[in-house]
């Protein structure tokens, strides 16, 4: 990754880094997107190290392709319209879903906010490469907008939940530090504080036609900001791994069918919850 302030400039002054789109207004409901875009600006580019074929094949197997489709279809299908909140650069840029500091399990892996390993474990960006400009100009912008998406739930409706969408790869990958277990069609992840039971037991009824949901194998957790993370209970969680051969041909293909099985379930999820 390039220090040079200029470059880092460049990559957070782009408006379309993220993007928040309305839903009702009753709706206490934000879908958020982090990992679908494969999008890195030229700045960054610069920073990795792999040449032109094998980031495209690490893309491939990092991104959560058709995950904003999935979530713009759901929107569509709804009753009530939720929120979305969709990241547009890669997460290649920066993973607004990690801890920004030593609190990150993935940095064991080279995987923290700013990555410095690919999902086989090569090197992606220089061992000595100083990952604090790009928390600072496209980490930071992004979690205050989506803690901001989440309080205006909040101060509307007097509740928000955030429905973590994300997608999985059918074999497992060297990074993964937790992937040993079952990898159902739907896993399920939760936050001991965020996860109301009744919660996954709508999911589980919303995704029992696409096949087994599974809970928090191969992967854990649910995305909260952390102005709220284990303080505020008005505020839930979940987050929704897919399966990628349920509606893709992987690792980078194009989506299938079974696509809209899974926005209609989707959609289900969030017209049950926003009552």
């Amino acid at each position: 990754m390039s220090a040079d302030p200029a470059a880092a400039d460049a990559a957070s002054a782009d408006p379309a880094s993220f993007e928040l789109l309305p839903g009702a207004i009753t709706s206490p409901v934000v879908l958020h997107v982090p990992h679908s875009s494969r999008r890195i600006p030229v700045p960054v580019r610069a920073g990795i190290t792999l040449d032109d074929a094998a980031l495209e094949r690490e893309l491939d197997h990092i991104t959560d392709a058709h995950t904003a489709e999935l979530a713009e279809q759901a929107s569509r299908a709804a009753g009530v319209t939720p929120w979305r909140f969709v990241n547009r650069l890669s997460r290649l840029v920066v993973d607004p879903e990690r801890f920004p500091d030593e609190r990150e399990e993935m940095r064991a892996v080279g995987m923290g906010a700013v990555y410095t390993r690919t999902t086989h474990g090569a090197p992606l960006r220089p061992a000595d490469a100083d990952p604090a400009e790009l928390i600072e100009r496209c980490f930071r912008p992004y979690a205050e907008a989506m803690t901001a998406a989440v309080a205006d739930r909040l101060a509307v409706t007097g509740r928000a939940v955030v429905i973590d969408v994300h997608s999985y790869p059918t074999a497992r990958l060297p990074y993964e530090l937790h992937g040993g277990g079952p990898r159902p069609p739907v896993c399920l992840g939760t936050d001991a504080f965020h996860t109301p039971a009744g919660l996954v037991e709508r999911a589980r009824k919303a995704f029992e036609g696409v096949g087994t949901v599974g809970i928090d194998s191969p992967f854990s957790g649910a995305y909260v900001p952390l102005r709220f993370h284990g303080k505020d209970p008005r505020v839930t969680s979940l987050m929704v791994e897919i399966r990628r051969d349920t509606y893709m041909s992987e690792p980078g293909g194009p989506a299938g069918p079974g696509l809209g099985r899974l926005a209609a379930a989707l959609g289900a999820l969030v017209d049950a919850v926003s009552r």
